[in-house]
C-alpha cells in the first residue's frame, strides 16, 4: 500500500483536534527559546513520560538536544496570539511577553492553563522530525479554559 503524501496527511491530521502548546527552553547563553507544538503526547504513567515531536531543521530541535530540559506551557484559549508568536520565525519570541524563570531553570509563559517540566529521556530521529521522549518532573495546573487548534482554525471549549 502506497503512503499519502505531505500535504493529504496534513489534511487528514487535522481533523484532530488538539491542544496547543508552547515548548521553552534555556539555550546555550541561557537566553529563553521556544516553539508552537501540537505534537505531544502521553506515553506511560508510571514512570510519568511523554513524548514532543519537534522538526529536526528548527533551531528549538539543537536547542532542545544540548539542553535535555524544557517546559510545556499549555495555551489558554485567549492565548492565540501565543501560538502565532512561537510559530514565527526570524523575531524575537519572547520579546513583550509575560514569563519568569522557574526553579528547574525554564522559562515559563503567564496565562497558561498548565506547565509541565520535563527531562529527555530519550531522541529519535523519525521522518523530518525528532522525537524526544521525557521524564515529567513537575509541573502545575490553573483554572483556565485551553485553546484547541482543528482544521487549521483555533477554538476554545463550547
Amino acid at each position: 500500500m502506497k503512503g499519502v503524501g505531505p500535504e493529504r496527511f496534513r489534511e487528514l491530521l487535522g481533523r484532530f483536534a488538539t491542544g496547543v502548546t508552547v515548548l521553552t527552553a534555556l539555550d546555550g547563553e541561557g537566553k529563553p527559546a521556544g516553539m508552537t507544538a501540537s505534537a505531544l503526547s502521553a506515553v506511560s504513567l508510571d514512570p510519568p513520560l511523554l513524548l514532543v515531536c519537534v522538526n529536526r531543521d528548527i533551531e528549538f530541535c539543537a536547542i532542545l538536544r544540548r539542553s535535555l530540559r524544557f517546559a510545556i506551557n499549555v495555551l489558554a484559549e485567549d492565548q492565540e496570539n501565543l501560538s502565532r508568536r512561537f510559530a514565527t520565525e526570524g523575531i524575537d519570541r519572547f520579546a513583550g511577553v509575560g514569563y519568569r524563570i522557574c526553579s528547574e531553570r525554564l522559562p515559563l509563559l503567564e496565562g497558561v492553563v498548565a506547565h509541565i517540566w520535563c527531562e529527555v529521556e530519550e531522541a529519535k530521529d523519525a521522518g523530518d522530525h525528532v522525537v524526544f521522549f521525557a521524564r515529567v518532573l513537575g509541573g502545575e495546573a490553573y483554572d483556565r479554559r485551553p485553546l484547541l487548534h482543528f482544521r487549521g482554525s483555533y477554538w476554545g471549549l463550547r
